[in-house]
């Protein structure tokens, strides 16, 4: 399983980048307001050359020809730009005429199989179930994520499943052992996911030994 960093803040991004455990980063218009991007277009093309991996970003318009006409936009700004288009009709709907045209969607704010499933068959390069938000309303979310990757397994369909909405790090042990392609996770999570109170003892351990020992 691949991990891509759900955020735009570039520091964070640069950071994890470094380390070279993410492979993609996702962004959406909140996220970009949060860190005060006044130029969308500079901030996704500065994510972009820092990360060579498919970095997504969000539509602002909710009919198909306007999805359309933002997705072209968007594509000449980088080659590693995804689309992420919301799963409704008309999402589906320019996502269809996106496939044919060669740009890359991620359908985002998919909360069942069954949109999943139309999503792949109108030609969306990725499905993002959003885990935690169905686990709030006391949904099992990553059950989504399970019977997405059975579906996309069954039909031989492209489609990669991106566990979204991921809360904590045992939302991605979750997602990897579900058979998830990819888990975009925030930050923190990733942070998380690298600290452990034993690896912490056993270096202040190892230090303290070695200053002891060239002490002498």
């Amino acid at each position: 399983m691949r991990i891509f960093l759900d955020t735009a803040n570039i520091a964070q991004i640069r950071s994890a980048a470094k380390m070279g455990v993410i492979s993609g980063v996702t962004t959406n218009p909140s996220l970009i307001s949060k860190e005060g991007h006044a130029d969308y277009e500079a901030a996704v093309k500065e994510i972009c050359s820092i990360v060579d991996g498919p970095i997504s970003m969000e539509v602002t318009v909710e009919d198909a020809k306007g999805m359309v006409e933002d997705a072209r936009k968007y594509a000449k700004w980088a080659p590693n730009v995804i689309i992420k288009i919301p799963c409704t009709a008309a999402g589906l709907e320019a996502t269809s005429v996106l496939k044919k045209e060669g740009i890359g969607v991620n359908m985002t704010l998919c909360f069942s199989p069954n949109q999943g499933l139309l999503a792949a068959l109108s030609g969306a390069a990725y499905c993002s179930p959003f885990v935690g938000r169905l686990d709030d309303v006391g949904h099992d979310g990553m059950q989504v994520v399970r019977d997405l990757v059975e579906i996309y397994r069954n039909y031989q369909m492209s489609t990669q499943v991106i566990a979204a909405s991921i809360r904590h790090p045992l939302h991605c042990i979750a997602a990897a052992k579900a058979g998830a392609h990819i888990a975009t996770v925030p930050y923190n999570i990733l942070m998380q996911m690298i600290q452990h109170p034993l690896t912490d003892a056993g270096i202040s351990r190892f230090l303290s030994d070695w200053k002891r020992l060239t002490q002498k």
